[in-house]
């Protein structure tokens, strides 16, 4: 087919290169502008640009698309049958939704209409899911509320995070996308509206998502801990300092404490959650500290008996 491809992030990388190992022509690669990066805040390009460059593909940057006519001229010469769009970030206004005859699809990293929004990955380990996916659509005019093409469920093991899952979720949404380009063609491929009454949101994660409220019990916390990987992680407060859970292991049966309370014994430290339960505290750093073990910790910090963690 005749494509053009919008992408940003490295989640978009593998559908791009399997559109063009699959033989398919992507006239033009639609970016975001490179942004400043790391500590000398240098311009760096986004992975789907890397990709695009390396594949000797027509790059384009646009500040702005909807009321963007040069961009628009662009598009209407390229005539593509359809608009690939993965992680591209930014609303895809409606004159482009209606220029391909094939509309636009998208890959979305969740079982749609569950986890609409900016964060599907995140909040699906957050809320303790144990299975997710990938969905193709036809993007409209909603958030994340077009028909569904097709879908394939990934299962989410107890140790994944969204750094571990991200990844096959990109494998394997790839492959569903030349799935659906040829059922499309084809016609065994048929659009489906979505049971909007089904629908869950994740939504673009914020700093105070990654607090923790030691009133969850050990295991939504440890859900929350794994979902929100790399950022904005577990963190809360500990003597005035902000403390970074980095690792840690929910017990069903947590120590006789409070909710909050800290309690270190030889190499294990301890904190009661909401519901009677515990976390083991494995690995934790403190504001302007690097990472430590626990054991660590609690050589360096003699506990009080009765401290919290917490403001």
């Amino acid at each position: 087919m005749n494509l053009v491809f919008c992408g940003t992030p490295q989640f978009a990388v593998p559908t791009l290169q399997k559109l063009v190992d699959a033989g398919h022509e992507v006239q033009l690669v639609v970016t975001q502008t490179d942004k400043p990066s790391g500590r000398g805040l240098e311009m760096a390009a986004s992975p789907v640009k890397r990709l695009a460059q390396e594949l000797a593909l027509d790059i384009a940057q646009p500040d702005k698309i909807k009321n963007n006519e040069e961009f628009r001229q662009q598009l209407l010469a390229v005539k593509p049958d359809a608009i690939i769009v993965v992680g591209y970030g930014r609303i895809i206004p409606q004159w482009m939704i209606d220029l391909p005859p094939l509309g636009n699809i998208n890959l979305h990293a969740s079982l749609l209409p569950k986890y609409r929004g900016a964060a599907p990955v995140q909040w699906a380990i957050a809320s303790g899911e144990s299975v997710t996916g990938v969905t193709t659509m036809r993007i409209d005019a909603g958030l994340d509320t077009g028909d569904i093409l097709q879908q394939r469920q990934e299962a989410i093991s107890a140790e994944d995070t969204a750094e571990t899952l991200a990844p096959r979720l990109a494998t394997t949404g790839a492959e569903l996308m030349i799935d659906t380009l040829r059922g499309l063609e084809d016609g065994t491929v048929q659009p489906i509206p979505q049971d909007h009454t089904q629908a869950s949101l994740a939504p673009i994660l914020k700093k105070e998502d990654g607090l923790v409220d030691f009133n969850r019990s050990a295991f939504e916390i440890y859900n929350r801990l794994r979902g929100f990987q790399p950022w904005p992680g577990a963190y809360t407060i500990f003597r005035g300092k902000q403390f970074q859970i980095r690792a840690a292991k929910p017990l069903e049966h947590g120590p006789n404490v409070g909710v909050g309370e800290l309690l270190g014994s030889s190499n294990r430290l301890l904190v009661g959650c909401g519901g009677r339960t515990g976390l083991d505290l494995l690995e934790i750093q403190l504001e302007g500290k690097k990472r430590m073990p626990a054991a660590d910790f609690i050589r360096g910090y003699r506990l009080i008996a009765g401290e919290r963690l917490g403001a």
